[in-house]
Formats: C-alpha cells, structure tokens, sequence
C-alpha cells in the first residue's frame, strides 16, 4: 500500500511540473490549424490571416489545414482526435453550436471534447444572387422565390454550417422551401453562382463582398439591424422587405480537450496579440468581420457564449425539422 500510495504521489509531482515545462517548450513545432471547410470560404480567409499572426508571435509557422465535408463536423473530429498538446487546433465558426442539435449521433461533445480559448470575430451575412438575376431588389427576388418555390436552387456548404443556418431562416421567413444544393466550402459555390447555375446563396461578408463589389454576383440584404459602412448601397433585409431577419456569425478557436492549461494561456496569449495587430484590424475591417472586444477573447467567456448558442439555437433547428441523421 505504502509503495502504491508513494507512486501514485510521485506521478502526481511528476504532471505538475510537467504543466509549466509543456508551456515553457511550446511550440516546439509548427501548429496545425484545422479549418473545418474549404479553401477559399469566409471562415478560411479569416482564419488564414489570423494564423499568420499568431505564427508570428509563436515563433512557429501556424499551417492551415482544411478539412471539409459533414458541415464541418470533419474536421472538428480531427481536432478532437489530435493528441492535446496544442499543436493541433481549431478555427471554426457558429456551425460548433448547431451540429448537436443537427447531428443526433455526433461523435463528439462541442463543451466536454474541446477547449474554447477565443472568440475571434462576428460576421453579418449577406443574402446573393447570380448575376444575371432578372431582378434588382430582395422584394423582385421574394415575388421570384414564391412563384418559383421549390424550383430555387439555395447553396449552402453542409448542414449546421453559417450558409445552411442563414437559408433555413430565410426560407422560413418566406414560408417556402427551396432545393438546397450542398458543397464543400464557398469557393466552390461562386463559380457555380456567377455562371447563373444557382439562383441565392446567403453567406458571410467576408467571402461575398469582394463578388459583390466585383459584380459578379448580386448583393440584395444585409443581415444586420443597420447598414454596413463597407457596403452602404446594400439595403438590410428589414429595409428590403424582411423586418426582424437578423443574423450574424461569430468564430473562435479551440484546442483538444486534455492540453494543459499553460499551453491554452500561450495560445490565447498569440490570438489576442493576433486580433491587435493593425493589419488584420485593416483587412477584417474591409470586410466587415472586426475582431472582437479583447474581453471576449477569453476561455472562460468563449466556453460561457457556446454553451449558451447551443441552447439558443436547439429550438430553432428542432423546429425547422431538419436532421442530419
């Protein structure tokens, strides 16, 4: 007993110091941000320049890894999966909150399998057309959509991800259901909308504004209670014909469950040093994703806001009837 009792205090002794030692060394190697989506998407553009940041500080390069499919639950798994010692972490955005609700059999827990450690940005979305629309308003797009119902073709890029979230309560807005047509990430949607293949696609200002400006796709609503500075020729959707249709998507990294909370203080310690960093404010700014307040990029808070959008968004899903198993 006396030999189980001095081993058991010998391994306790042995990951207390072992916590600061992780810390002291890491990184030791180059960090591996999983992007649950496809190159090229407004939760890939934002994350990009944000690893490229907190690379800096690091003093390791942080390499995106996109991991599409499952509407981001994928890559979330990768993440899980990853040995927790902060060299493999997580971008990802509002979807974390909603795959519980979509996904009765997921294979992971979003609050028991993942260590929040910051809110990064909120983005308001933007209701598109294809450019050669016949229409110029969301109300010319609205009297298409109820003539034409199910016959609209409406991209997202995977159940439970910020695209699908924003056409689910857009076609309940309507009280119609159009074809959803799936993908992989948003970079395979614009091709598809700009050459008129597909008729809508509601997503982040951070992919979409760029096309928008470009005209090569149609920006009809804002999603947000007032007009945005970046694009104030786009009306919101309350003005344009949809009072109260109000959506924004917020992102936030994570780590494994288990990585040591040094490693998690380091990591938060390079995200915050990343959102201050004058020019990604300049570029998220232009496109109309501000990185949050600093008081938000915090573990405890980012924990405290998922746990509370997994409970605000559950109703609203188990309405829509809408599963992915």
């Amino acid at each position: 007993m006396k030999l189980a009792r001095r081993s058991l205090l010998a391994a306790a002794c042995a990951a207390g110091l072992a916590a600061p030692a992780v810390a002291q060394n890491f990184p030791n190697q180059q960090v591996t941000l999983v992007i649950p989506f496809g190159a090229g998407g407004p939760t890939d553009i934002v994350g990009r320049m944000v690893a490229e940041a907190m690379g800096r500080d690091l003093g390791q390069p942080v390499i995106v890894q996109n991991v599409g499919g499952g509407g981001g639950t994928i890559g979330v798994q990768r993440v899980v999966q990853a040995r927790p010692d902060g060299h493999t972490i997580l971008y990802t955005n509002i979807g974390l909150a909603t795959q519980p609700t979509l996904y009765r059999r997921l294979p992971y827990n979003p609050i028991t399998d993942l260590e929040p450690f910051g809110l990064v940005t909120s983005t308001p979305m933007v209701i598109t057309v294809r450019p050669n629309f016949a229409g110029n308003t969301l109300a010319d797009f609205i009297a298409f959509a109820r003539e034409r119902r199910d016959a609209v073709n409406l991209a997202n890029v995977g159940l439970g991800s910020a695209s699908q979230l924003c056409g689910t309560l857009l076609q309940a807005a309507l009280g119609i259901n159009f074809t959803p047509i799936a993908f992989t990430g948003s970079g395979g949607v614009f091709p598809e909308l700009m050459a008129g293949r597909l008729d809508v696609y509601c997503d982040q200002t951070t992919s979409s504004l760029p096309f928008v400006r470009e005209n090569r796709i149609r920006g009809l609503a804002m999603t947000t209670a007032t007009r945005l500075p970046q694009a104030p020729e786009i009306p919101t959707a309350a003005e344009a014909g949809l009072p109260g249709f109000e959506v924004g998507i917020w992102n936030g990294m994570y780590a494994p469950k288990g990585t040591p909370a040094p490693v998690i203080e380091r990591l938060n310690r390079a995200l915050r040093v990343a959102v201050q960093d004058p020019t990604v404010i300049a570029r998220l700014n232009d496109l109309a994703s501000p990185p949050e307040p600093l008081e938000r990029v915090n573990p405890a808070v980012h924990r405290a806001f998922l746990e509370a959008e997994i409970d605000r968004w559950r109703p609203v899903l188990q309405a829509a009837g809408q599963f992915a198993d």
